[in-house]
C-alpha cells in the first residue's frame, strides 16, 4: 500500500511518475486545480480551508469531506498507489493519509501509524479537526488525535515535499 503526499504544485510530476490509481485533491476554494498529465481512473476533488475551527467567511472541513475521503478510500485496492494532494502538502493532505491509513489498517495501533507518518515528513503537521472527525467516523475513540498530539507539530516549513506513507505499522 503506497499513499503518495505532495504539494498540489508537485502532483502533475508525481501522477507521472507513480502512475496512481486514485487521486485525491484537497483545495481551497477558489485554488486552480492541478493539471494532471494523464486522468487517473479514480479522482476525487474537495474544497475546503485549512482551518482546525470554523471561521467568518471560511469553509471549515467537517463530516461529509470526511466521509467522502474514507468513502472514496474504500474503493482503493491498493494495487496502484493512491496521490493525495493540497496547497502545501503540510496539513489537509497529511491528515487525509492518515485517516486513510488508519482506516486501511484497524489492526494498527494509531500510534505506530502516525509514527510512521513523522518518519516519512518531518513538516507534517496534519489538520487536527480533519483527523478529529476521522477519528469519530473510524470509531477510533479519539485515539487518533491522540497519537498526533504525541508526535507534536512537524517542522516549521511554507510548502512541504512529496514523501510515501508505505503503511507497513
Amino acid at each position: 500500500m503506497k499513499l503518495i503526499v505532495c504539494p498540489a504544485i508537485y502532483a502533475p510530476q508525481n501522477v507521472e511518475t507513480h502512475r496512481p490509481s486514485h487521486v485525491l485533491g484537497l483545495l481551497s476554494p477558489g485554488q486552480d486545480e492541478a493539471a494532471l498529465p494523464c486522468a487517473p481512473a479514480h479522482r476525487l476533488e474537495l474544497r475546503f480551508n485549512d482551518i482546525a475551527a470554523p471561521q467568518d467567511g471560511l469553509v471549515a472541513p467537517d463530516e461529509s469531506n470526511l466521509r467522502a475521503i474514507l468513502t472514496f478510500a474504500r474503493s482503493w485496492d491498493a494495487a496502484a498507489p493512491m496521490l493525495i494532494y493540497c496547497f502545501a502538502g503540510i496539513s489537509r493532505s497529511t491528515a487525509a493519509a492518515f485517516a486513510i491509513a488508519c482506516q486501511h489498517h484497524p489492526q494498527s495501533t494509531e500510534q505506530a501509524i502516525a509514527s510512521l507518518l513523522r518518519q516519512a515528513s518531518p513538516s507534517a503537521t496534519p489538520n487536527p479537526l480533519m483527523i478529529a472527525l476521522a477519528d469519530a467516523l473510524l470509531n477510533r475513540e479519539g485515539r487518533m488525535s491522540d497519537a498526533l498530539l504525541a508526535i507534536g507539530c512537524g517542522e516549521g516549513m511554507f510548502e512541504g515535499y512529496a514523501f510515501e506513507l508505505p503503511c507497513k505499522a
